[in-house]
Parts: structure tokens; C-alpha cells; sequence
């Protein structure tokens, strides 16, 4: 059984990275708060959000976006670990890349959208050569 709720395949990946970051829970000070936003009555009644401290650094998370406290301790964690990982690494850190590499993806979809779109096609390119003054076309007087 795993201890967040979630799959354990991201629990064993989550665990992996909170000890290749050198994160111990010994060293993490957690603390169950009410949650905010949506989830009605259970979210008002029960402390279903997370509070994490890695007091070795001083960095605090909250997590309550789920109402589920197992899920939000996970969240919590995997947030902890970004922080700390963009703290110690900068722009060198997995998910900093992992977000530009997404940014960049999204920017050549956009210009490959625009391209497509915004391209004059041949026929485009006849017609407006073909087109007529309305005097050409036109007679002068009509007679009924």
C-alpha cells in the first residue's frame, strides 16, 4: 500500500528524488491545514491540506489543492523537491527544462499554425488579379 494515495510508481519516483536531493523526512516539518477553493463541505470540516518545512533550507509549501490529505502530502513533497532542486541547480533543473522545453514546443506549433494559415495560395494570388473595376463592368446608362 502506498503512503500518498497515489500510484506507486510516482510514490518510488517522488522517493527516489527526495534522496537524490538529499531530502530526509526527519528533516521535514509537516502540518495539517483547513484547504481553500472547491470541495465543499469536506474540505471546510476537515484539515485536508498539507504545510511542509525543510528546515534545513527554511523553504515552506502548501498543498490543498485536492481533497484528498494523502494526495496533497505527495503534492507537497514533489513541490518541496522542485523548489529545492531549482534552488540548487537554477535553470539546469529537470523541471525547469522540462517547462521550457514544452514553452518551446507550444511557440513552433503557434509559428507552424501561423505559417499555415497566414500562406497566400496561387488561387488567392489570381484572383486578385483578375478582379474588375465596377466602371469596366458596368454600362454607362441602362435603358428599360
Amino acid at each position: 500500500m502506498t503512503r500518498f494515495g497515489v500510484s506507486p510508481k510516482k510514490e518510488q519516483e517522488l522517493l527516489r528524488w527526495m534522496e537524490r536531493l538529499e531530502i530526509y523526512e526527519h528533516d521535514l516539518e509537516e502540518k495539517f491545514i483547513s484547504a481553500r477553493g472547491p470541495g465543499g463541505q469536506h474540505t471546510n470540516h476537515s484539515s485536508t491540506g498539507v504545510y511542509l518545512k525543510h528546515i534545513p533550507s527554511g523553504l515552506e509549501v502548501k498543498a490543498d489543492t485536492s481533497r484528498s490529505q494523502s494526495i496533497n502530502r505527495f503534492l507537497a513533497r514533489r513541490r518541496l523537491c522542485e523548489l529545492i532542486e531549482y534552488q540548487r541547480y537554477g535553470k539546469e533543473s529537470s523541471f525547469i527544462k522540462k517547462i521550457e522545453k514544452e514553452r518551446k514546443q507550444k511557440q513552433r506549433r503557434k509559428r507552424r499554425a501561423k505559417k499555415k494559415y497566414n500562406q497566400a495560395t496561387p488561387n488567392d494570388i489570381t484572383k486578385k488579379t483578375n478582379c474588375y473595376n465596377s466602371e469596366d463592368v458596368l454600362p454607362d446608362k441602362v435603358d428599360y
